[in-house]
């Protein structure tokens, strides 16, 4: 159902596109040996970091994981700062101390920084949750897991915590068929991962995970249950993660039938389909934000590219002994 205003569908298609256009180029940045480490591929999680991010208020708090760029971009994060981040300069929100994702955190954006081991990130939001509650702050903290997380121990203690405080805290489940190499039916015997927040005795909630106001909408909801003092939610956003888990892996294992069936649904083409039949969209307005999406993504690298390495004197800075 469509019942925002056309601007309103338009950022959410621009913040989609950007989120792309920022993975595309960090794996050419890569390939051309610009970038230490590895990348994780945004591909088919579009609809579902930037869709849930852009539903909270500007107090709220999240944790992201390895593929929620979109909510890094939709809380402020530029991309010249992500590519610092990739790139391991002294610009970056880690300062050089990291690559990729992982530590990319500023709480003045309200941005929790990335663990790499999950589902740890949900703990940290619950005890963000927590002080929110503890302190009568009107105030939501919404994290990211992934379903081969889900068989991990801190999963199912953070749900079974954050209900029995009736915590205000929102869980995304990104099942994204595979954890890294492992499918759906060597992780879990249950037919559906959803089944667990009953379990735990909070709302459980699926949505397809390629449709942004679906996303959107859901997560809308949940922090609106979480934020009235009804505790947290559940919600498990199906979608397909369309390359490897990471630049290095060739994901020979997925069968090509399934990435051919995902493919169609692509949430940025599905997204623009349904904005052009609606007549929110039309190709002037398109390639507008092709083009300001292209300069930021190259005026971002250029800031990256411009940025030192942190200095070998600050090694130590930051470190607690």
């Amino acid at each position: 159902m469509l019942d925002h205003d056309k601007a309103d569908y338009i950022k959410l298609l621009y913040w989609m596109m950007l989120t792309r256009a920022v993975d595309d180029r960090s794996v050419s940045l890569s390939k051309l040996g610009k970038i230490p480490g590895t990348i994780f591929s945004q591909k088919g999680h579009e609809a579902i970091s930037v869709g849930a991010a852009y539903a909270l208020s500007h107090t709220d708090i999240v944790a992201p994981m390895h593929r929620d760029l979109g909510a890094y971009l939709v809380r402020g994060m530029t991309p010249g700062r992500i590519f610092s981040q990739a790139m391991a300069r002294v610009s970056s929100p880690s300062q050089g101390r990291d690559v990729n994702t992982h530590g990319m955190g500023d709480l003045e954006l309200g941005i929790i920084g990335y663990i790499s081991h999950l589902p740890q990130s949900m703990t940290v939001a619950l005890g963000a949750a927590f002080s929110f509650q503890y302190r009568k702050e009107p105030r939501v903290a919404l994290t990211f897991t992934g379903d081969g997380a889900s068989s991990e121990g801190a999963f199912s203690e953070s749900l079974n915590l954050a209900a029995v405080l009736k915590l205000p805290v929102v869980f995304v489940l990104e099942d994204n068929q595979y954890a890294y190499s492992t499918p759906a039916n060597y992780q879990y015997a249950i037919p559906d991962l959803i089944a667990r927040a009953a379990a735990f005795g909070l709302p459980g909630i699926t949505v397809p995970g390629n449709n942004i106001l679906d996303v959107r909408n859901a997560v809308s909801d949940a922090i609106s249950h979480a934020r009235n003092g009804n505790g947290p939610t559940l919600i498990k956003a199906n979608t397909m993660r369309m390359e490897g888990h990471a630049l290095h892996d060739s994901a020979e294992y997925v069968p090509v039938e399934l990435l051919d069936k995902w493919s169609k649904k692509d949430p940025i083409s599905t997204y623009k389909s349904l904005l052009y039949e609606k007549q929110l969209l039309d190709d002037e307005t398109e390639r507008n934000l092709i083009n300001q999406i292209e300069n930021e993504v190259s005026d971002g690298v250029l800031w990256a590219e411009n940025s030192p390495y942190p200095h070998p004197n600050t090694l130590t800075d930051g470190v607690y002994a």
